[in-house]
């Protein structure tokens, strides 16, 4: 027997799925949603669909903006979590879904860890120079 999904408009949560698990394993189990345009879709993790009946409120303006979001959510199961979610085109370049996945990029945050590198600095070197004058990147060339 061979299977044809097609995605739609009103794609149900079962017409997602296959799609969705398939992205949620490239990505190494991050958390994955989506959803078509007029039925809510899935939520996954950890390899299970936890919502069968999911939306969230990035993945709904993903479809009425029609534009990729990389955001942290004031709300909804992902709030203050990074998140990237791209919107579903048909061919004349509509949205008819969005996929969206925990975005792990935006988690490393370089401006805090700038902020926070003297103060490890200090805490592995204590008051004398850090690294020591034989250590340092000039000396070494």
């Amino acid at each position: 027997m061979m299977y044809h999904y097609t995605i739609t408009r009103n794609s149900s949560a079962d017409d997602l799925e296959p799609v969705l698990m398939a992205f949620h394993t490239i990505v190494s189990k991050l958390p994955i949603t989506g959803r078509s345009a007029d039925t809510p879709g899935l939520r996954i993790e950890e390899g299970k669909v936890i919502d069968r009946a999911y939306t969230g409120p990035v993945l709904e303006r993903a479809i009425a903006t029609n534009k990729l979001i990389k955001t942290r959510p004031d709300t909804g199961t992902y709030k203050g979590v990074p998140v990237v979610v791209a919107p579903l085109r048909d061919g004349d370049g509509e949205a008819i879904g969005a996929i969206g996945v925990v975005d792990i990029t935006g988690i490393f945050d370089l401006a805090t860890l700038m902020e926070h590198q003297s103060f490890i600095l200090r805490q592995v070197c204590g008051a004398d120079p850090c690294p020591i004058d034989t250590e340092q990147i000039s000396s070494k060339r």
